[in-house]
Order: C-alpha cells, then structure tokens, then sequence
C-alpha cells in the first residue's frame, strides 16, 4: 500500500522560521540571511539554556523588580515579614517548639519522623517559612499575569534546589541509611551515575548491584507488543502519519456502533492499552464494542513541513473514512485525549458546520463526542502555559529549524523542569544518596517513550492554541473557512481530574460555553495519566458528574461539585452507561477483524519506532 503525504501549503504567519517567499527583493533576502543566522544561533545557545528563554525570565524577572522597587508600602510589608519569620524561627528553635510540623500538603520531602525532631526540624521550618514567603513576595499588584506565574515557578525551582533533602548527610534519612548499609548506597549511587554517563555517551552500561551486565532494573522495560499494547487486534489501514488499529472481538456480539480513539500524538497511543489489567482499550472490547484507535507515527527529519492540517486529515478524517468503508452504515463515538482530544473536537466542529468537510472519502456520522483531559480554550493553560510565550515560541521553532523536529528529550525537558521536585531532585535523591533506582512499571515505561513534533506542526499548535486561543474564538481554520465548536450538536462527554497539571480541570471545564448541545462533565480523581488510566477495582478512585441539558443556566466551575454526582470508583463504567444510553441500542454479531488485507497484527509497525535525539 502506498503511503500518501499530502501536505497543506504552510502558513507563513504561523511559521516564522521559514524563508521569505519573496527571493527576488533584496531585502528580503537580506533579512532571511539575518534570520537563518539568528536561529542557527539561538538554537546553539539553546543547548547552554536547557531550551528556555533567557529573555522571557528577564522581562519576568524586571516586571517583578520594577513593581517591588515602586511599591515601597508592600516592600516594607515583606521586610518586616521576612524579620518577623526570622524571629519566629528563631524563638521555636531555641525552645525546641513546632517539632512534629514538618509534614504538609502534597510534599512528601520530610515525612519521615527524624525531620520531625532537633536538630532537623528548624531546618524544616526555616524552609518552609521562606517557601511562604516567596508566594507571597511574587504577587505584586500590576504585574503582568504571565510573568507573575513566571516569577513563582522560577522561585519555586531555585528553592527546590536549595531544599534540606538534597543536602546530602544534612538529610537524616541519607545517613542512617549509610550507616545501616555502611556506605554501599553510596557506592551504588556512584555506579549508577557512571552508568548514566556511559549512557549519554552511547557506551555499554556497566553492572549495577550484583546485576549482569544489561540486566539492571530500568535495562528491562515494559515492550509493545511484549508487555504491554498486548490487546489482540491488527492494523487496518495505514498512511504517512497515522496507523488505525480494529480490535479483535471478545464478547459473541457488540454494540452496532462502533467506538474510535484518537489518542495524543506527543507520545505513543498505547497509553490507553497498558497492562492487561488497566487496558482501557481491552476493557471497552470486553464490554462489547467495536474499537478502532490510531497509533501516530514517530517523525524525521523528512517530516518537517506536516503541520495541523496534515493531522486533523490524515489523522482523523482519513481514519474515519477508513472506518465507514469497514464498519458501513453505522455512526461513530469519536473520544479523544489530551491533544487528540483537542484535534478531534475541531474536526467534529468541521464536519458539523454548513457544508461539513470537503473533498476526500466519505465520512460516518458522529454518534457522539468524548474528550478526556482536551483542552478547547487555552486562555488559562495551567503550568505549560507558564513556559510559552511569544519569546519562548521563538526560541522553540529556532530549535525545531535546526533538525526540522521537537525531539523527545527537549520535549520531556520542559516537563520536568516544571516538576523538577518529583522528576529530578527526588529521583536523584533517590539514585545518588540512597542507591536505589526506581522500580520502572508499565506507565513509567510508557511515559518514556517519546516521540517528536514536527516542526511546522508544533509550531502551529503552539501559536493558533496558546498563544492565539483560535479554538475557543471561532477562528482556528480547517480547509481555508473557520470553526466554530458551537456547530457541534451531538452529546459530549467531557472527563477532568483533579490533579491534572497538563490540562487543569476549570480549563478543560470552558468547553461549557463553547457548546451548545447536551454535556456530561466528569471530574476524576488523579492527574494527567493516572486520572485516565483508572481501571474499575483501582483503590481509591472516585468521581463526580453532572449533565448540562439545552437550556440550563450557566454554572461556574467552583460552583458546579455542588450539584454534582459523587461516584465512589472508576468513571470507565459511567462512560460505558452514558455510551449506551447514546447509541441507538442495537447489537449486531462480533466483527472479526479478518487477516486478509490487513496490515499485520497489532500494536503495528509506527509504534516501535524509537529515535536516538
């Protein structure tokens, strides 16, 4: 089978690393060359500035200088807090008062009991005191927003490192630890930071702990089609971007209308298809529908001009296409997640409005629409947000021009510096001082594997999303004519979790007053992925939901756990009532996925492809 690559004509204005069209005027040409160099520049520098902007957090850091130094009352305010914290501290320390308050919120850096007693606790207390400070230092009146939540982050990360569980045998647990182990965690530690040297240079790893060489822990991680991506199916159809997975079926019949997952393109799909156990995939097979699901393929160099109107065609209209000519008749339930989710709901808004989507294979109607952790207003991102901004968008395509692609590394970067407390300190605290390594499980294997963003792609992505909110304005353009989300009229079921830092529950909640149509919001329990990935039997989940009908009054997001349903469990069953609630009922025999004219078994063949950044 051939694999087309149709490509839009780039947008120029949402490509700003591209040459100028016109090569004939001098100073165009003239200004190309400055930019080419700039960029090759900036990409270079980058590699120094760990791929963030220097001059976003210098604005940052001078709007919050200029503000403090021309508000003397709120400067005064915060001298004499900082004395009175000092004082305070003080006073509890030489009365040996507040030990047992070390312990709070969501860090777990001091639970263990000897941060609770001298000589630790005042270290504790002193930390926390300037952790308080500092939150309250950085909210200055007339600051701008962005920089304000700039100036927090950056604040929040110099006092991570300065933590008193990094500091080495100043952290009771490190050296009781020693003691007990009589140094070994410190040899290991050292063994395993010479292997992740050996690592990033491409050299054998050495033997870590009594393991055979290449048999440490994080050398044997979870597989597709090994481990995990293990739900029996095969690849139905197959273009440049995308490869559209049908499920084989376990139940005698399923429901007529079948179910199709559009999953993040920033990392693999089989998120949705873990474990046996947590396959939200295998778990949808087994209550009786027909499931299809695209695996993205892992760009190059050769991909860089794909941009969003590549995805949205190849990814989502050519996959339903694919589907109404294997499934013919029948309606669809489209559900996407985090970016697909994003993708999917303005590719449900195309084929809704006046006209629908031109040209190309016929497409099935949509039977419904479910979103779990998409974002469709992008005014209030959350944490990612707090690292794009016009400079920082630049900065990001100077990168991309250079290899023609995001990698996965720079990628996971910006992640964990937003994270550095959980992903790196923690994790190295770990490694180094206690000679342990994480025990890798099936999300954190997953989690691992990244993939790429083509540089027009994700150009685009980030300028018509977060900095320009085209979605939620109506002015995000799908084959040259504008969408508007409120075209959508078939039920929407929209999923937020509590803890989600990538899509925060009140932003994905906006999708309200985007649409018009029936919308059952669910929010979850647990973040990003874990608040996804939560299989019926998990201890400890829970849920709320309610439906906003036609014609309801508007509620805002702090208002609406009010009114809501509290669900003790996984919301998957919730989702499968509301999936038959919104069918039309009807069972048809189990659709064998027939081997002749496939493309070979599931997990397929874009889903191991790894790339060495």
């Amino acid at each position: 089978m051939a694999d087309p690559m149709p490509h839009a004509q780039p947008d120029p204005t949402a490509l700003p690393f591209l040459p100028p069209p016109d090569a004939a005027d001098p100073d165009a040409r003239a200004r190309g060359a400055a930019t080419a160099f700039d960029s090759a520049f900036h990409a270079l520098a980058a590699r120094g500035w760990g791929g963030l902007s220097p001059i976003s957090l210098a604005l940052a850091q001078a709007d919050w200088a200029l503000h403090l130094l021309t508000q003397p009352a709120q400067s005064w305010r915060l001298a004499l807090a900082a004395q009175r914290g000092a004082w305070d501290w003080w006073l509890a320390s030489a009365t040996q008062q507040g030990n047992g308050a070390a312990a709070g919120g969501d860090d777990h850096r001091f639970e263990a009991p000897a941060w609770h007693q001298w000589p630790y606790a005042p270290l504790v207390r002193a930390y926390r005191a300037a952790e308080d400070w500092w939150r309250d230092a950085t909210h200055l009146r007339g600051m701008e927003p962005h920089h304000q939540e700039m100036v927090k982050v950056f604040a929040r990360q110099w006092l991570d490192a300065l933590s008193p569980a990094n500091a080495g045998f100043a952290n009771p647990e490190v050296l009781q630890t020693t003691l007990e182990r009589q140094g070994g965690n410190l040899v290991d530690g050292l063994a395993m930071a010479a292997e992740d040297a050996r690592r990033r240079l491409g050299l054998k790893p050495l033997p870590v702990s009594g393991h055979s060489d290449g048999d440490a822990p994080n050398d044997r991680p979870y597989q597709p089609g090994v481990d995990v991506a293990i739900t029996p199916g095969r690849v139905v159809h197959r273009n440049h971007l995308v490869e559209l997975i049908q499920y084989s079926p376990s139940t005698p019949t399923v429901q007529a209308q079948p179910v199709f997952i559009v999953p993040s393109w920033i990392m693999k799909y089989y998120i949705l298809d873990l474990s046996p156990h947590n396959s939200l995939v295998r778990w949808l097979v087994g209550q009786g529908h027909t499931v299809f699901i695209l695996s993205w393929r892992n760009p190059d160099e050769d991909d860089a001009l794909l941009d969003m109107s590549d995805y949205l065609e190849l990814g989502v209209f050519d996959c339903l296409a694919a589907i109404a000519r294997l499934v013919p008749g029948e309606a669809v339930h489209a559900a996407g997640y985090c970016l697909g989710g994003t993708l999917l709901a303005v590719g449900a808004a195309a084929m809704a409005r006046p006209g629908g989507v031109e040209g190309g294979a016929p497409l099935p109607a949509l039977a419904s629409l479910t979103l779990l952790a998409a974002e469709t207003d992008f005014s209030e991102p959350g944490e990612m947000g707090v690292l794009i901004d016009e400079s920082q968008v630049t900065l990001i395509e100077d990168m991309m021009a250079e290899r023609g692609f995001l990698s996965g590394p720079q990628m996971a970067g910006s992640f964990q510096f937003l994270h550095s407390r959980e992903l790196v300190w923690s994790a190295k605290l770990r490694e180094l001082w206690f000679g342990e390594r994480l025990r890798p499980n099936d999300l954190m294997a997953w989690n691992a594997d990244v993939t790429r963003m083509p540089a027009a792609m994700h150009s685009e992505y980030l300028r018509r999303c977060y900095l320009r909110n085209e979605i939620a304005e109506s002015r995000y353009p799908v084959q040259g004519r504008p969408v508007s989300l409120a075209d959508i009229r078939v039920p929407v079921f929209l999923v937020g979790t509590e803890k989600d830092h990538v899509s925060p529950w009140k932003s994905v909640y906006k999708l309200h007053r985007l649409v018009d149509g029936e919308l059952t919001f669910v929010l979850a329990n647990g973040g990003h992925n874990a608040g996804i990935v939560s299989e019926p039997g998990h201890r400890g989940r829970h849920h709320a939901l309610h439906t906003r009908r036609p014609g309801d009054a508007w509620v805002p997001p702090e208002d609406w756990p009010a009114q809501a349903e509290r669900r003790e469990g996984s919301w998957w069953p919730s989702w499968q009532a509301w999936l038959l609630a919104h069918g039309d009922g009807r069972s048809v025999p189990a659709r064998e996925v027939r081997a002749a004219g496939t493309l070979g078994a599931a997990p397929g063949r874009y889903v191991m492809t790894r790339h060495a950044d």
